[in-house]
């Protein structure tokens, strides 16, 4: 692993902190991209976690990209054409947005500070979002003549709706944290000083639930908005049909009858 992320475990939570605060968690070089995506594979392959929260250190959640280095052609932004700037894209920081989307373990994004341009991005990947009240948020792209490379155009209207999401990014205006809660942006606003107690309690109701059902879930309902309907009923009985047969499931069942509390175990 390399310094961008840092990994604290409580439980069955995870606790990714982006981990650069001298740039304000800015991703400059495929380093960066590289920690990210091991992290979330990292996190996806460990069957003891249920939820991961993802936040920043510092006063920023993430800056996005970095501007010197686009300045300089180094690191993940263009090269000395636009074929190669092409390739870099992709096997850059689009690597991190198919990691956040092959990533089965449902993630909370805890919106510290700065949120711009590939950081909104990031937190929309993530499946839940809280902000403190000191958040700021920003498809800020058009602002530096460039669009969202990182597939924002996909998670962004997903996260506002079409007609929020095209305002964000063709003005490139910055969105205080109640702007962002009335954009549906974030699902609340909550003091800075208690920004990680409100995820950690999320996520405690979050792996208090089956964690295979929960990976389950989470992969229906991505899968679920770029399907049709016949298409998801199908799905949905074929998952529904392997969740049936889990250890898990049946203690939530003879719990639930016998009035008891479940007690689950992965399983």
């Amino acid at each position: 692993m390399g310094d961008y992320v840092t990994i604290e475990r409580q439980g069955r939570i995870a606790i990714l902190t982006f981990n650069h605060p001298d740039t304000m968690n800015a991703i400059a070089e495929h380093e960066d991209c590289d920690d990210l995506v091991r992290a979330l594979e990292g996190l996806n392959d460990d069957e003891s976690v249920s939820v991961g929260i993802i936040t920043g250190s510092g006063r920023a959640f993430s800056a996005g990209g970095n501007v010197q280095s686009m300045k300089d052609r180094t690191g993940i932004g263009p090269m000395d054409t636009p074929l190669g700037t092409r390739a870099n894209y992709r096997r850059g920081v689009q690597r991190i947005t198919r990691a956040f989307y092959d990533c089965d373990v449902p993630l909370i994004a805890a919106v510290n500070g700065f949120a711009v341009g590939l950081g909104n991005d990031l937190a929309c990947f993530c499946d839940m979002r809280i902000a403190s009240d000191k958040a700021k948020f920003a498809a800020g792209f058009i602002k530096m003549g460039l669009i969202p490379g990182d597939g924002g155009a996909w998670a962004l209207p997903r996260a506002v709706g079409y007609a929020r999401a095209a305002e964000m990014l063709f003005t490139g205006d910055t969105l205080s944290a109640q702007e962002a809660l009335e954009y549906g942006l974030v699902s609340r606003v909550v003091p800075a000083e208690t920004l990680m107690d409100e995820a950690l309690a999320l996520a405690e109701r979050v792996a208090a639930n089956p964690p295979r059902s929960l990976r389950v879930a989470k992969r229906l309902l991505i899968d679920s908005q770029t399907m049709r309907l016949n298409e998801v009923l199908e799905m949905s009985a074929a998952y529904q049909a392997l969740v049936h047969e889990t250890p898990d499931h049946h203690e939530a069942v003879d719990a639930f009858l016998g009035k008891r509390k479940p007690n689950f175990t992965g399983a």
